[in-house]
């Protein structure tokens, strides 16, 4: 029985090609603000300060509203331009996450595992 990896916690200015988060088929939870939605293609571009990430959300069941706030899982695939989208397979709006004490939090964390 095939297992599917959990998605690490990541922000989205840590997906940049100098990190281990930004590898063909690596899974991932990304958070941020959607931006904008194509309802033809299902794809969402989501922002974090001066970060963006597309998502593609085709697989999801999900109500997406421009503003809001949402956290995406599933596996980052990279465009032969190096341009990334992640592959979501679940996705849910966090409207209300306080998304600086999100980044204290992921900071943390990053401590932690570095001295672990």
């Amino acid at each position: 029985m095939a297992t599917v990896a959990s998605g690490a916690l990541v922000s989205l200015e840590e997906l940049v090609p100098s990190t281990p988060y930004f590898k063909h088929g690596v899974s991932l939870r990304v958070t941020g603000k959607l931006q904008e939605y194509n309802v033809g293609t299902a794809v969402a571009v989501i922002v974090d300060r001066n970060a963006s990430l597309e998502i593609d959300t085709r697989h999801l069941n999900l109500n997406l509203r421009v503003g809001s706030i949402f956290q995406f899982i599933g596996e980052l695939h990279l465009e032969p331009d190096h341009e990334a989208i992640l592959k979501a397979r679940v996705g849910r709006n966090v409207d209300g996450m306080d998304l600086n004490l999100y980044r204290q939090s992921l900071q943390l964390l990053r401590d932690f595992q570095a001295n672990s």
